[in-house]
């Protein structure tokens, strides 16, 4: 590896760690500060932390990769995306602001739930919880092991050290500073990634010898084409990834943390127009990263790459290195998020709820740095089989996400008559049909039915109309839960 790329990623390392050094001694001291960052996070802050550990290293390898290979069809899945991503600041990021303040200040998730529905059964609370530390562990694993690879393909190290280089720089900082280090290191992170996808697809560009249309055409021209060898329900399923934003805890407890609601339509403009640009950037990367090497013949063994041969080809090797540190930045800022979320809900959602309920403030930090560790051992561990199939389960863990969350999320913030049963049934059969969806032995005209429309679809109807049915079906939620409910909207 060339010097140059050493000192930056060197740099962008030191930094890293650097941030989590000055979150541990802001904001630990309690477990609302290391959870949730002191719900004090400007806009800013928590708009870029929000799109950085969203897209992880799809932004900047999957997106790209897709565009190299199949042109402009796979944009479909950015528009749906960037959809999700403004609705979800549009519907859910004031109320829940709002609600997890006043229902008895929600830090997780599962305990946003418990409270909302009044929940003395916690049978809310252990079922998310279990959800969000499976999925998460698996999805943390899957971005560890792009580290692992990351390392293995650009930097000659071992698969292995990758790995360990990877999570242990991520655990170091999360570990210490919490929530504050993981949304500051996202923030930095997010503002690498966003000059990243500016910089290689504008000298790409500049340097293309043809026009791109002629270009693209004499590779492939189905690249050309927006509906590609798909079909509307294609389209619908590449869509459909918008809907999963709503059930994403890593992405939504940052809506928790901004300082006030006032701040909402400030973290909005912010976040789209980051998400927006770096969409168009990493769709920039593929097509003039497939036009450019085609016209100078260099062949790309492996299109999920096509950013680093770029950076590698196009830039001096400090430029280069700073280049793949956005990669880097993409993953661990993702990986950051997971661990931290599971982390909480290992802490809340188990440890106090069922074992320490006295425990103090300071127990309970501990107790989460210790989830921290535990989390990012079993993802290393899952992680070391880099032919498994965890890097498919990404778009599962997603799907059961958007389809057992998002409903729920959705009708809790604004119908009144939703009650405890309701909640529980749309949970339980968003992430059963998903279940089903993916593994059972059901085929429409010889295809999976995964392979027909992406399971988010029916898993998000049927839990919605779970909600619906079994809420009226059901006695209807006691004075408390309402009253609540008319005091986050008077609030609003």
């Amino acid at each position: 590896m060339e010097t140059g790329m050493i000192i930056s990623l060197a740099a962008y390392f030191i930094v890293m760690l650097g941030i989590g050094l000055y979150a541990y001694k802001q904001s630990t001291s309690d477990v609302s500060g290391y959870m949730l960052g002191g719900r004090s996070l400007s806009p800013s802050v928590a708009a870029l932390s929000a799109g950085a550990s969203d897209m992880s290293g799809w932004i900047l390898m999957g997106l790209p990769g897709a565009m190299f290979v199949t042109g402009f069809s796979s944009t479909w899945i950015a528009i749906g995306l960037v959809l999700g991503a403004w609705l979800n600041y549009f519907l859910v990021a004031p109320r829940l602001r709002v609600y997890t303040e006043k229902a008895n200040d929600s830090i997780t998730i599962p305990d946003y739930f418990s409270n909302r529905f009044t929940d003395k059964s916690n049978l809310l609370r252990v079922v998310s919880a279990v959800v969000i530390i499976v999925f998460f562990t698996l999805y943390t694993s899957s971005g560890v092991v792009a580290g692992g690879k990351l390392f293995e393909s650009s930097f000659g190290l071992s698969y292995e050290m990758g790995l360990y280089v990877t999570t242990g720089v991520v655990v170091v900082y999360t570990l210490f500073g919490g929530f504050l280090a993981v949304s500051l290191t996202d923030f930095v992170q997010g503002c690498i990634m966003f000059v990243a996808l500016i910089l290689v697809p504008s000298v790409a560009y500049s340097l293309l010898e043809q026009p791109l249309a002629s270009t693209l055409n004499s590779v492939n021209p189905d690249m050309l084409n927006w509906i590609g060898a798909g079909s509307a329900l294609g389209i619908i399923s590449a869509m459909a990834w918008g809907l999963g934003y709503f059930g994403q805890p890593h992405i939504i407890v940052r809506f928790m943390s901004v300082r006030s609601v006032k701040d909402m339509p400030t973290a909005r403009r912010i976040g789209m127009s980051w998400m927006i640009i770096a969409a168009i950037g990493a769709v920039g990367t593929g097509l003039f990263g497939a036009a450019y090497t085609y016209e100078n013949n260099i062949v790309v063994d492996d299109p999920e790459t096509i950013f680093l041969i770029l950076s590698e080809l196009l830039f001096h090797p400090l430029i280069a290195g700073f280049l793949l540190a956005a990669i880097l930045a993409a993953i661990m800022s993702t990986i950051s998020s997971q661990l931290l979320v599971s982390s909480s809900s290992l802490t809340e959602d188990f440890y106090k709820t069922f074992l320490r309920k006295e425990a103090s403030d300071l127990e309970l930090v501990t107790v989460g740095r210790i989830s921290v560790a535990l989390v990012a051992i079993c993802a290393i561990y899952l992680a070391y089989d880099r032919d498994s199939s965890i890097l498919d389960l990404v778009s599962n863990a997603w799907a059961g996400f958007g389809a057992a969350f998002g409903p729920l999320v959705l009708f809790s913030l604004y119908w009144k008559r939703m009650n405890f049963a309701g909640a529980l049934a749309g949970m339980l059969v968003g992430a059963t049909t998903v279940l089903v969806w993916i593994y059972a032995p059901i085929t429409i005209d010889g295809e999976a039915l995964s392979s027909v429309i992406y399971e988010i679809v029916p898993g998000f109807i049927l839990s919605s109309i779970a909600i619906v049915l079994v809420s009226l079906l059901t006695p209807a939620p006691n004075d408390e839960i309402t009253t609540l409910f008319d005091e986050v909207e008077q609030s609003l």
